[in-house]
């Protein structure tokens, strides 16, 4: 994927060292890490700001206008990491049955997930400090790097302890690149472009899950998995060229802001505690999930009177949508975890290969991507709302339809509806999490919590990974042997722990009305124009 203008010319101030200058050229975006104390720019102050016009935000911008000069390069490097990351989801959940089979250790088949998500949630609290101690270029490097590491660790690893610590490297630059592509895509693009530019992402979901369980079904199905995962070491190193062409350098004087050790160690403990409860037996396993749960409510009591939080401190003010918007989109991440599952599911009760397994665990994201781009250009909060409270609905019916069809030797009929139910699902949560994605990242005109909300939706993301994956394998390790129990034993709760989530989104769509007073604009019909 190349970055090269147009012409095949470099810019005409990079440097004579071919990476991309401090400043921004005049006609490209604001710099990454403006303003004294924020990553955040300040927009309306800035030059290079892409004017606006009134009532530009009812207008969404064209596909074109996204890939226009002065976005272009931006979209491509933030699209890459996402692609890295995504690949990595779905290839290692495609080659994971051949791996523990080959490692050993079939208990700990949750926590190669588990740690992984666990270590992405913590490097994500670091995002926003490490754009202004070193720019992005850097935070970049750093993010390509250890995730290149890990996957050279996971590669090579002769046994499970050291792939799990493989993993945790490969989870911190994951959190890492996941995290910067939020934080910046706010001042990457104008307000009018952010539902595209967040479609692009989806897009990329969508590259990453049909290359992924692709290159790892097959690699896994050959014996090779370990080669997969090198792959991944140089897929890293090709993006890291590439940012460091391109990205901008660091601007000295930026001050961080601080991090929240407490909250950083509750939610970690809390995960930890819930994957522990996984593998172990007896009465321990109660006394950790509700000691998991404790830590839970600790975390959002410590959030709501911390100076240093993890989440905006909007989030808790009374009347603002924000605490329901990421509570929403927590549930759908929560049961989007099924996925890494599947494949599992495919291979034990469907007898499926392990190429045949990947495409199967990939369909639910296949669907994500579907939803996420059928729905970018909705440009009315009426039409947006109703977005936020069908995608759960949706969810919930396509993974209790999933579960009602799991059943011992199936037929091909019966493995067809196991996707189009997978696909159907996954469209709920493209649906629900694009919109309610963009009410996060729109939720404040304030440049500095702007970005913070932005940061927020890959936070919440990734802690409810970590915690969903944490809950799904205590579930299916209470099946024991019988894998299609330990499925039911997932699949149910899930479905109706999504459709709980049309009460959430119904609550964020009551508190948007209320904050926004339902202003259309006057230009804007009342039934039409929903879609661009």
């Amino acid at each position: 994927m190349s970055t090269t203008p147009p012409d095949g010319s470099p810019p005409d101030n990079a440097g004579s060292n071919g990476t991309a200058p401090d400043n921004p050229p005049p006609n490209s975006t604001a710099p990454e890490n403006a303003g004294s104390n924020s990553t955040a720019p300040n927009r309306t102050a800035s030059p290079n700001a892409a004017p606006q016009s009134a009532g530009a935000q009812h207008k969404p911008g064209s596909w074109g206008e996204l890939f226009s000069a002065p976005y272009r390069l931006a979209v491509i490097v933030l699209a890459g990491g996402v692609l890295l990351y995504a690949m990595n989801v779905y290839l290692t959940a495609a080659l994971l049955p051949s791996a523990v089979a080959d490692l050993g250790d079939q208990q700990l088949y949750a926590w190669v997930l588990t740690v992984f998500l666990l270590a992405s949630v913590i490097a994500s609290l670091f995002v926003s400090r490490l754009i202004a101690d070193v720019g992005p270029r850097t935070a970049y490097l750093i993010g390509f790097g250890l995730f290149g590491l890990g996957s050279l660790i996971s590669a090579v690893a002769p046994t499970m302890p050291i792939m799990l610590g493989g993993r945790a490297i490969q989870g911190l630059g994951g959190g890492l690149l996941a995290g910067l592509g939020f934080a910046v895509i706010r001042r990457a693009v104008p307000e009018h472009l952010i539902t595209r530019s967040l479609g692009v992402s989806s897009a990329m979901w969508g590259v990453g899950n049909l290359v992924g369980p692709s290159i790892g079904g097959l690699f896994a199905q050959l014996g090779w998995w370990r080669w997969a995962m090198a792959l991944l070491v140089l897929l890293a190193i090709g993006l890291g060229w590439m940012a460091a062409k391109r990205m901008p350098g660091h601007q000295r004087g930026e001050k961080g802001p601080a991090i929240p050790g407490l909250a950083l160690l509750l939610v970690s403990a809390a995960a930890t505690a819930i994957s522990i409860a996984g593998v172990i037996d007896g009465v321990w396993v109660g006394i950790l999930l509700a000691a998991g749960v404790l830590m839970l409510v600790a975390f959002v009591l410590r959030e709501r009177t911390a100076t240093v939080r993890v989440l905006p401190g909007i989030t808790y003010q009374r009347g603002n949508p924000l605490k329901w918007v990421y509570l929403s989109l927590a549930i759908l991440a929560v049961v989007s975890t099924s996925e890494g599952f599947i494949p599992l599911f495919g291979q034990e009760l469907g007898g499926l290969g392990p190429l045949l397994a990947g495409f199967l665990g990939a369909a639910l994201s296949w669907g994500w991507t579907i939803g996420a781009l059928g729905t970018s250009g909705l440009i009315t909060e009426r039409a947006q709302g109703r977005a936020r409270l069908i995608g759960p609905i949706v969810l919930g019916l396509g993974i209790a339809g999933y579960a009602a069809l799991q059943l011992h030797d199936p037929s091909w009929w019966v493995i067809g509806g196991w996707a189009l139910a997978l696909v159907v699902a996954g469209c709920g949560i493209g649906v629900a999490f694009q919109q309610g994605a963009a009410s996060a990242i729109k939720a404040t005109d304030d440049a500095a919590e702007a970005t913070r909300a932005a940061t927020g939706v890959s936070t919440v993301q990734l802690m409810s990974n970590a915690l969903g994956t944490a809950v799904a394998g205590v579930l299916v390790a209470r099946g024991g042997d019988d894998v299609l129990a330990s499925a039911r034993l997932l699949l149910w709760p899930f479905a109706a722990l999504a459709l709980a989530g049309a009460l959430t989104a119904w609550a964020a769509n009551r508190s948007i009305a209320k904050l926004t007073g339902s202003k259309r604009h006057p230009a804007e019909p009342a039934l039409a124009g929903d879609r661009a």
